[in-house]
């Protein structure tokens, strides 16, 4: 087990590596010259000469790496072109809600997305089965940002029952400790803010958790088919026990391993690629602050993100690895 983590961790550093190449030469293939943004469009030639020896823009391109990935490895991501703030101190900043938000929409992904998968399974070829499945797919076609739109425009402008965008409503102070939300109104007993922060969270994970929904239950339901066809399946059955028993304690435990899978994947994949949905609700995350930065060529910013997500998507990928373990005993590394 330590051979195989530490042959991961290896291979972490490795995608990493590769990453940070990527990154940095996408960023600086885009068109347009980033001195001239920062600039503006009637800034002076000596101005944009400036702005380049500032930062770094008139080196060569495997120069401004290596200053670049000699920082990393120190802890230092840089600073934002248009804020001057240090890009990792606004990455743990925002970092806290763009995984609450991910959480919460995993969470309700999950626990449809097995159910549904479990009971199409189970009713394998009737009309359940074919309408869980025409609704998987619905989801999964079904544009994040329109359903985004959509909830808005129903629960928060119509019924007006729920808040459509932002953290916390205007007037609720909360005393950041860890700056996750949930968990500072709890540990400083701000129930109101707890609330709040609760609401706030409904409508958005409920559009991000449609297609990774979508993708579990499908999972579910070809996992759940290949179990329930095996002999000791049919020798549970034969014994008379109850079809609830044979369904949850037999079958879904040995079917976990493929929805465990994509649970993990799906949760990886949301902390990276929530952009949409934070834009459309004006979450304050991660993805928002990418968006930001990509319009202004803010190069620290990118940078930085890009690796910050590919570190976290890596590090989820192990864990679920490890889980595995825990899972089925039988897997040995």
């Amino acid at each position: 087990m330590r051979r195989y983590i530490l042959r991961r961790v290896i291979e972490l550093l490795i995608v990493l590596f590769i990453v940070s190449i990527i990154a940095f030469l996408l960023i600086r293939l885009a068109p347009g010259d980033p001195a001239q943004v920062i600039a503006g469009e009637h800034a002076t030639q000596k101005v944009l000469e400036e702005i380049r020896e500032r930062y770094g823009l008139n080196k060569p391109l495997v120069t401004q790496y290596f200053i670049w990935i000699g920082n990393v490895l120190r802890g230092d991501l840089g600073r934002s072109i248009r804020t001057n703030e240090k890009v990792l101190t606004e990455l743990l900043y925002r970092f806290p809600n763009t995984f609450e938000l991910s959480l919460f929409a995993i969470i309700i992904a999950s626990f449809v997305g097995i159910f549904a998968g479990i009971i199409s399974s189970v009713k394998r070829g009737s009309f359940v089965d074919y309408l869980t499945m025409t609704i998987a797919l619905f989801g999964v076609s079904m544009p994040v940002f329109w359903l985004g739109i959509m909830l808005m425009l129903i629960f928060g402008i119509w019924l007006n029952i729920l808040p459509i965008s932002g953290r916390l409503d205007v007037g609720i102070n909360l005393t950041r400790i860890t700056n996750f939300v949930l968990l500072d109104s709890l540990l400083t007993l701000n129930f109101r803010a707890f609330i709040d922060a609760i609401k706030h969270l409904i409508l958005p994970s409920i559009a991000l958790s449609t297609i990774p929904m979508a993708f579990i239950a499908r999972i579910t339901r070809s996992s759940m088919l290949d179990v329930l066809n095996k002999d000791y399946i049919r020798t549970a059955r034969a014994k008379g026990l109850k079809e609830n028993v044979v369904v949850y304690r037999h079958a879904l435990k040995n079917a976990f391993i493929p929805i465990i899978t994509s649970v993990g994947t799906e949760f990886a994949l949301l902390l990276g690629g929530a952009i949409l949905t934070e834009s459309v609700f004006a979450w304050p995350g991660i993805g928002r602050y990418i968006v930001g930065a990509v319009s202004s060529r803010d190069y620290p910013v990118v940078q930085g993100s890009i690796l910050f997500i590919a570190f976290i998507v890596c590090v989820i990928n192990l864990l679920v690895d490890i889980i595995y373990v825990f899972i089925d005993p039988r897997i040995r590394y």
